[in-house]
């Protein structure tokens, strides 16, 4: 992801580079050697090339798969495995970060082999962090349980088993046969075809050699030990309404919308009935990971992320209905329409104005809208390709906007895989700009002015009374804004034995308050902004959810 020249450097400078762009240049081609090495050795293509092999009836030449060796913590089993334990059986390794929107879209894919599958393939996830956040085992444990892994993960923190492997991206999954050799990678997304392909020849030729361990494996799961102290469960996003006095949690790995009054008192659950995609009665409704939500009259309306649909919830008739979105993820980043033709990608967050709903589309790395009064659909600002890059509507650039906020007059979009803060017109007219955020890897925790500021992974924005409040997720911190100086400010600090935040992801401002949806908590923080004084919301009436039965 290089950075685009800027016109604008006099010629002077140019030349006062030269040596340097020399310098930089041999090492750049030493670098693409290296890369071109490490492909010609784990070439990018192989695991198509292999399956093509396979089924032509020719003898793939393998090498020895490297050894899981390298990772600082094993996650979701009992110990490190190696390559010896797995004998036998078909080993997908899956590279990811749990920041992700690509990983998460991979997730469910991984979940339909291993049901399919469950007697000859084994998954390992190999978590190698983008973030430094990503890098702490606790984290990543989280990580599992919010996204409900159901295999083994290493914590390659360091990066080893991704370099022994030649891996350049995420998410990227290799294969290894049951006698131990690699086969060959793929990377991207929507590989679950050739996945299939490569393992039912797999089952079929080492079926035929007897060198398939058909007996599955079990693997000491962090779910089937995690004591549950509060009824919400990684709570994604919340939405406060002062005028009704109405709280709403989208309580996202519990699958459903909890509301309250804004002391906490239950006034009803929508959905819960475990991940599915159901409309009805409030009681029958079922979701998958809900997150943001957005409300309008008694029209309650929430992104249902995983099934990829927007919801709306009737707070009087009490039933639940899809309006935009098919229930299959959809890549056509372009595609727009009725809405309840059109597939969607990762709706993550919603903002209501009249009768225009605004969806950050975390998975198309777009803005888009729907007309409510129309029930159509369309990209609104991003060309869909992953960056960060300001200019107008249509030729600007997003990587996974995941919050949204306004003054009544702009869009302020958390753009969480740049760390950055975007600005944009709400009447379809001028351009996208940059408030804070450099780029994909240019992150941190530093205060202070447009470009010199950093953040780490934002997911949520809040605006009142001339500042945006900032869930600066990753650093686990309350931050503001200024959208008038582009001054970035702490506002709240987590530190110590007894943090006020553990990846907070969902901010809504009601009363004088900041509701905080506190994701890795799972709780909701209230922030008074006069004192800033920082307390639990305590649930009434709201109970625990139901615990999975152990497989």
């Amino acid at each position: 992801m290089n950075p685009e020249p800027n016109p604008a450097t006099p010629l002077k400078s140019r030349r006062s580079l030269l040596p340097i762009l020399f310098s930089v240049g041999i090492f750049a081609g030493l670098l693409a050697l290296f890369v071109v090495a490490s492909q010609q050795m784990f070439p990018r293509n192989a695991l198509a090339v292999a399956a093509q092999q396979e089924e032509n009836g020719d003898e793939p030449q393998l090498k020895p798969a490297p050894e899981l060796e390298g990772g600082i913590a094993w996650l979701n089993t009992s110990g490190p495995l190696t390559l010896k334990d797995l004998k036998g059986k078909i080993v997908v390794l899956d590279f990811w970060t749990y920041c992700c929107i690509n990983c998460i879209h991979t997730l469910p894919d991984l979940a339909k082999l291993e049901k399919k599958y469950a007697n000859q393939v084994v998954v390992i996830g190999v978590h190698s962090a983008k973030f430094d956040t990503e890098k702490d085992s606790g984290n990543i444990r989280e990580a599992i349980l919010r996204y409900e892994i159901s295999h083994p993960v290493v914590n390659d923190a360091e990066m080893k088993i991704w370099n022994n492997y030649g891996v350049r991206s995420w998410p990227t999954l290799a294969v290894i046969d049951p006698e131990g050799n690699y086969l060959g990678q793929a990377s991207g997304e929507g590989n679950l075809e050739l996945l299939e392909r490569v393992i039912d020849g797999q089952i079929k030729k080492h079926r035929a050699k007897k060198t398939l361990n058909e007996k599955p494996m079990r693997f000491d799961l962090i779910r089937f030990r995690e004591k549950k102290d509060s009824p919400l469960f990684f709570p994604g996003k919340v939405l406060a309404d002062e005028a009704s006095k109405r709280l709403f949690i989208a309580d996202s790995t519990n699958h459903r919308i909890v509301i309250t009054d804004l002391d906490g008192n239950k006034q009803a659950i929508i959905g819960g009935n475990g991940p599915g995609l159901k409309d009805g009665s409030f009681a029958e409704a079922q979701f998958e990971d809900p997150q943001g939500m957005a409300l309008k009259g008694d029209t309650l309306y929430i992104a249902d992320r995983r099934n990829h649909c927007i919801r709306a919830a009737d707070l009087v008739k009490g039933t639940v209905t899809r309006i935009a979105g098919t229930g299959e993820q959809n890549r056509d980043r372009l595609l727009g329409g009725e809405g309840k033709s059109v597939g969607l990608n990762s709706p993550w967050d919603l903002l209501v104005k009249g009768d225009t709903l605004f969806i950050a589309m975390a998975g198309h790395h777009q803005i888009w809208t729907m007309d409510l009064a129309k029930g159509t659909v369309q990209n609104y600002a991003g060309d869909g390709r992953e960056n960060i890059k300001d200019g107008p509507l249509y030729a600007s650039r997003f990587a996974q906007p995941s919050g949204l906020t306004t003054d009544g007059t702009n869009l302020y979009v958390a753009d969480c895989e740049v760390s950055a803060i975007r600005k944009l017109p709400m009447d379809g007219k001028g351009r996208v700009e940059t408030l804070i955020g450099q780029g994909l890897f240019e992150f941190g925790d530093i205060d202070g002015v447009g470009d010199d500021a950093r953040l780490q992974h934002a997911l949520a924005v809040a605006y009142h009374d001339g500042l945006i409040y900032v869930a600066d997720t990753y650093n686990s911190k309350l931050k503001t804004i200024d959208p008038k100086t582009r001054t970035l400010a702490t506002f709240i600090k987590s530190e110590g034995k007894d943090p006020a935040f553990n990846e907070p992801a969902g901010l809504s401002y009601a009363a004088g308050k900041l509701y905080v949806a506190d994701t890795n908590a799972h709780r909701i923080r209230v922030v008074d902004l006069k004192t800033k004084a920082v307390s639990t919301l305590a649930l009434k009436g709201v109970s625990l959810p139901v615990e999975p039965k152990a497989e």
